[in-house]
């Protein structure tokens, strides 16, 4: 899914800037309107973790979002990312599969019952196997249950929601729908993005490019 905020160049290189960025909100009002996707070709297990790690949550932002373009993060401090994962209204879930990580989610419970999926994604071995539409059930399935599973006190979700954008994974936008996600609010506009290649550990590739988009064939179904 997209990563929101705009980011710097931690190194001080020019970013290069996407001439034409599309954004989508997506939202699910109603728990019935989640739809159950197929089961994966592996076993997966799903764990809240109960002590907030700062990096836990940076390791697996690098895991995850090496293939779709997840850089706004890159200049945060470990107090940064402190702050933000120490929170009660933010929840870390692990994806377990074959006895690793096989991705994660992050889930906000925000005030008037709007809970927001932060970030959902597998980790690279994963992509490919059947796992993505699953993982965003299983992430939307505990959005719903904010309040009781998750951020005791917070009360109920009323809206669950997400932003996902053109630069996030070329199958992302289709997952979401399938599992009953709508469309919200779309725009269109320029967005500086800083190289993932100087990023404080090591990425495969530049994903912001054509040449290497058209080269990702690995689709979460």
């Amino acid at each position: 899914m997209a990563d929101p905020a705009g980011a710097a160049d931690p190194a001080g290189a020019a970013d290069l800037v996407v001439p034409a960025v599309t954004e989508w909100t997506m939202e699910m009002t109603d728990a019935a309107d989640l739809r159950p996707a197929p089961l994966p070709g592996v076993e997966m297990t799903f764990t809240l973790a109960r002590r907030p790690s700062a990096d836990v949550n940076r390791a697996l932002y690098a895991a995850v979002g090496a293939r779709v373009c997840w850089t706004d993060r890159f200049p945060w401090t470990h107090a940064d990312w402190r702050a933000w994962v120490e929170r009660p209204e933010l929840s870390t879930w692990l994806a377990l599969a074959e006895g690793t990580v096989a991705g994660f989610f992050e889930i906000e419970a925000q005030p008037g019952g709007d809970t927001e999926v932060c970030l959902v994604g597998l980790t690279p071995p994963f992509v490919g196997r059947g796992c993505g539409g699953y993982l965003v059930e299983q992430c939307a399935r505990r959005a719903w249950r904010r309040g009781t599973l998750w951020a005791a006190g917070a009360g109920p979700a009323s809206r669950v929601w997400l932003r996902t954008s053109s630069l996030d994974h070329p199958n992302a936008l289709a997952n979401y729908r399938r599992r009953g996600f709508r469309v919200a609010a779309e725009s269109t506009a320029p967005k500086p993005v800083p190289d993932p290649r100087i990023a404080p550990w090591p990425l495969p590739h530049d994903p912001r490019g054509p040449a290497a988009r058209r080269a990702e064939e690995e689709l979460i179904p």
